[in-house]
């Protein structure tokens, strides 16, 4: 009892002491927005709180639903598509969900995030060296020495394309409408400059976000509606021209189109420019070597995988270059399963023997100069991949070296001079 008089004493003075004290600290006023939010260095620009933070888009970038609203503007939009022909009325698994998974790992942090901040430490590192002038960040390109975030062009992630998983004819009308009103509005760049569409207009750019191959047949639908036929440079193992009594016969029209033979409809209906298309990667087994004559009639050269043993990158990128050229609009198709399994497991048909991740991503900077107008990355099955999402992170890396060069090639307008950036 004696001991714990000592205690009452010295609370009471304490609570003496402070008497009438009781507003003497003022609360600190809200909001917050220093916390919130924060200028980051370099290129400048707000982030959030942190990267692992916010709904998840395609490298965090602002988010609009862009089908329900024909007034948004931009010059670069992303779109998620996701419709696998090989599931029909299972909205679960395989490619159906690569789209959700190339914007968002488990993590919770984007993928494309995880490139950027190396990108960071290496461009850090370089000046540091003195070997360039200012350190960048949030999402800088080093070897294309680009930053896609901070530069001229607005880019949003403009949401998915709602498509029906019980009917595949109406999906496939449902994807190219959807596709075709977020590629013919009027960009947030050069609205009204003279543009490379069979119209003459400057349109936007548009990278969809698959679901499986066969979305490419409507998206060129979509495409030949604003640049007729057009010029493709295809990533793939496989050759995607089977005639389809090759490739799982044809019971019905809709039963032969499928993730093999899409580009055989899409040379039939004359979406695409002969003589300037290109297959890189290609790996796969024939039926026969008549498999490589239809291709040529569908208008393809072949570059096939092992090419890369005996010229190596630079002579891959030589061949696309003389292949397409530089002044036809071109569309750009990438199934994720050009890269080896050992770098991308998570695909439907994967095949050995494949291209690395960084011998990719340097074919792809390897573009620079050849008019990108839209393109598509395909065939991500999230629920094969490992645990480090392998697949999710090369396909998001790789769709970064994409935006990259859109960015860096300028709106798509006619360049008379140098006002061509200029806002209309």
């Amino acid at each position: 009892m004696l001991n714990s008089i000592p205690f009452v004493l010295a609370l009471a003075a304490y609570t003496q002491a402070h008497a009438g004290h009781e507003h003497d600290q003022e609360p600190l006023a809200g909001p917050l927005e220093k916390l919130w939010y924060n200028t980051i260095p370099g290129d400048g620009g707000t982030q959030a709180d942190s990267v692992f933070s916010g709904i998840s888009t395609f490298g965090r970038l602002p988010y609009h639903p862009c089908l329900a609203n024909e007034d948004v503007k931009y010059d670069l939009a992303f779109i998620g598509e996701r419709w696998a022909f090989e599931a029909l009325g299972d909205m679960a698994d395989g490619t159906l969900r690569g789209y959700q998974a190339l914007r968002s790992t488990p993590v919770p942090l984007t993928a494309l995030v995880q490139d950027s901040a190396r990108q960071v430490v290496n461009k850090v590192f370089e000046v540091s060296l003195g070997l360039t002038k200012t350190p960048s960040s949030g999402g800088y390109n080093v070897p294309l020495d680009a930053n896609p975030f901070h530069d001229w062009a607005k880019v949003l992630d403009c949401g998915d394309i709602p498509v029906t998983s019980y009917d595949n004819a109406f999906a496939i009308h449902q994807i190219e409408e959807g596709h075709n009103s977020i590629l013919m509005r009027e960009p947030a760049t050069n609205a009204k400059a003279k543009g490379l569409s069979k119209k003459g207009k400057t349109l936007p750019r548009v990278i969809t976000l698959g679901g499986d191959h066969t979305i490419t047949l409507p998206l060129l639908r979509s495409m030949n509606r604003a640049y007729g036929p057009i010029t493709v440079i295809h990533f793939d193992s496989h050759l995607d021209t089977w005639r389809p009594k090759v490739f799982g016969g044809a019971p019905s029209h809709q039963a032969s189109i499928n993730h093999g033979t899409y580009f055989y409809h899409a040379s039939q209906e004359g979406l695409l420019r002969n003589d300037t298309n290109i297959h890189a990667g290609i790996r796969t087994t024939l039926s026969g070597l008549s498999d490589y004559e239809n291709d040529g009639y569908c208008g393809f050269h072949i570059v096939e995988a092992r090419e890369i043993d005996t010229i190596g990158t630079e002579g891959i990128i030589k061949k696309i270059h003389e292949r397409v050229g530089h002044t036809n609009p071109v569309y750009l198709s990438i199934d994720i399963d050009t890269l080896d399994p050992a770098f991308a497991p998570a695909t439907g048909t994967p095949e050995t023997g494949g291209w690395s991740t960084r011998e990719l991503r340097t074919i792809i900077r390897g573009l620079k100069g050849i008019n990108l107008v839209s393109a598509d990355i395909v065939e991500v099955a999230p629920a094969y991949d490992t645990n480090a999402e392998l697949t999710t992170m090369a396909a998001a890396d790789t769709l970064y070296e994409v935006m990259s060069l859109m960015v860096l090639g300028g709106p798509l307008s006619v360049k008379e001079d140098d006002s061509s950036t200029e806002d209309a």
